[in-house]
């Protein structure tokens, strides 16, 4: 149990830090485009395009977070084979609080009191959850119920795709709840994978649940960039919380024999009940006054460029869901 623990939290500071520094490179790139007054870098629903989201992911901020990502990754599927998921799943979305302290310095973001409290909200939950916690059911389960699971990967990623180009800007909160339940069946499909112990690679390679894994994995990642880029990226991450938490977390119960110490069931169902609710918290504490993410992220095309040019090379950009006035908290989307 405490090694499964110390893994999903070496898990949980991977992503954090690769959150923030993906959201620093969307920014730059964003901010570039906007200089160069590109009209490539949205569709024509508000939305990032393909391009801008390619251009994003190949600044160094972006590539490091993403190498944090893969190791957090690795991490994250070793504690989803050690831990209940409602354990595993649930700290390693505690990322969310080193997103929002690590936001501080990289990008300029003010936490008001109330993002506190929903931080420390979350935190406590995790004790909670960490206290009632049992041990990890088997991750035995029909070769029909794999194939439901890459059915259901399939359809959450291409529907969260087709989503964002329709919805653009608006939809930076559902991008980053889809991207957390393609993590989420991500965590799944580690569980349940055949061929694992003892390793057998043909039986690996057919088992659906591989093929789930990659595609939740890739469509996650994307739905996720595409979110930090049009929104707040505590918004984002919080929606991201709840998605790859509550679902595994509720499946690894109902299916895989998840269970909580003799007599703590009680803690276990507050504790994750209670650190969903600090997400959503986050989430919505955190969006911006005035209606949420700005457009202007996604592309130039919301903002002058005289505009994007006068903002220091490491603050809010033109993308920015600032709020300047007095004692308002500031950040970039």
């Amino acid at each position: 149990m405490l090694i499964g623990l110390l893994t999903a939290v070496a898990a949980s500071a991977c992503y954090g830090t690769g959150s923030v520094l993906q959201a620093v490179g969307s920014r730059k790139s964003a901010r570039r485009e906007a200089a160069a007054a590109s009209t490539t870098g949205v569709t024509a629903h508000g939305g990032p395009s393909l391009s801008s989201t390619a251009k994003a992911a190949v600044t160094w901020e972006f590539m490091v977070g993403t190498v944090l990502d893969f190791v957090g990754f690795g991490l994250g599927a070793l504690a989803a084979r050690m831990l209940p998921l409602f354990l595993s799943q649930t700290v390693i979305s505690a990322n969310l609080v080193i997103t929002a302290v690590l936001s501080i310095k990289l990008l300029g973001i003010r936490l008001n009191p109330r993002e506190w409290v929903s931080i420390g909200v979350v935190c406590s939950a995790l004790v909670l959850l960490a206290t009632a916690a049992g041990p990890e059911g088997g991750g035995d389960a029909s070769t029909t119920t794999h194939w439901w699971l890459l059915i259901a990967s399939v359809a959450l990623m291409g529907g969260g795709t087709l989503a964002v180009r329709l919805l653009g800007s608006r939809a930076a909160i559902l991008a980053g709840l889809l991207s957390g339940l393609g993590f989420g069946a991500l965590g799944v499909g580690v569980r349940v994978l055949n061929g694992v112990d003892p390793f057998d690679l043909p039986t690996l390679l057919a088992d659906p649940a591989l093929y789930a894994i990659l595609v939740a994995g890739i469509g996650g990642m994307y739905l996720h960039t595409v979110a930090l880029q049009i929104g707040s990226v505590n918004g984002a991450t919080a929606a991201l919380v709840v998605g790859e938490t509550v679902v595994p977390g509720i499946l690894g119960v109902l299916w895989l024999g998840d269970s909580s110490r003799p007599g703590f069931a009680w803690m276990a169902v507050l504790g994750f009940l209670v650190a969903v609710a600090g997400a959503v918290a986050v989430a919505w504490f955190g969006e911006p006054e005035g209606g949420g993410a700005t457009e202007a992220a996604a592309g130039p095309a919301a903002v002058p460029a005289p505009a994007a040019e006068a903002k220091a090379p490491d603050g809010p950009s033109a993308g920015s869901d600032a709020r300047t006035t007095a004692g308002s908290r500031t950040s970039s989307p």
